[in-house]
Parts: structure tokens; sequence; C-alpha cells
């Protein structure tokens, strides 16, 4: 039998949690885009948004156009406090999301530890 290779791919850990773009925070008037609220996958309650308080965001993207060969963007955040009940948090990015991104995918990292 000849020797067969591990698929390496599948033994790396994933050092980031998904998230979902839900909106800013808003009132019933006034929304208050300096405020983005995600919803982490796998997190149902207040007390759970613990452990990611502090944590980095990373909300990535393509360029229309190409800079340096590579199309890839990211616009940075961090976790700043729950929001409500259910598991939903509010972040801050270095530049307010636009409202496109709603529904979207980004990445919350699991640095810096706070440990």
């Amino acid at each position: 039998m000849p020797h067969q290779k591990k698929n390496v791919q599948a033994t790396k850990p994933r050092l980031f949690v998904k998230a979902k773009i839900t909106g800013y925070r808003r009132s019933k008037v006034k929304q208050y885009p300096q405020w983005t609220l995600l919803k982490l996958e796998g997190v149902n309650s207040k007390e759970e948004t613990d452990f990611y308080l502090g944590k980095k965001v990373a909300f990535i993207y393509n360029a229309t156009k190409r800079k340096e060969g590579n199309r890839t963007k990211v616009v940075w955040g961090k976790i700043a406090r729950p929001h409500g009940n259910s598991g939903a948090v509010r972040a801050r990015f270095q530049r307010n999301l636009p409202p496109k991104t709603f529904g979207a995918t980004a990445r919350v990292m699991l640095y810096p530890s706070r440990v």
C-alpha cells in the first residue's frame, strides 16, 4: 500500500469566530453608525459574550481596483460591550462600515487574550 498524505488543511486550527453584521446601534428615530452590531456564531447569551470583549474584528472585502497586486482589503475594529441579552455585541471600527455590509460576515479574532 502506498503511503497517503494527510489533509493538512483539516488539522489547522481556526483562529477566528464568524460573526454576522446585523446593523447599527439605533433608537426609534436615530442611528449611531460608529457602533456596529454583531451576532457571534455559537454565542446565545449575554454571559457568553464576556470572553469576546476587547477582541479584534476584521471585515474583509474585495476592492474594485488592484493595489500592489492584491484586491483584498480589511477594516479593523474592536468589540466594546454586549448588546441585549441574546449574544449580540457592539463593535467600533476604524472607519464606519457602510449599510451595504449588513448581513455580511466578519471575523472575530481570538486575540488579544485577557486570560
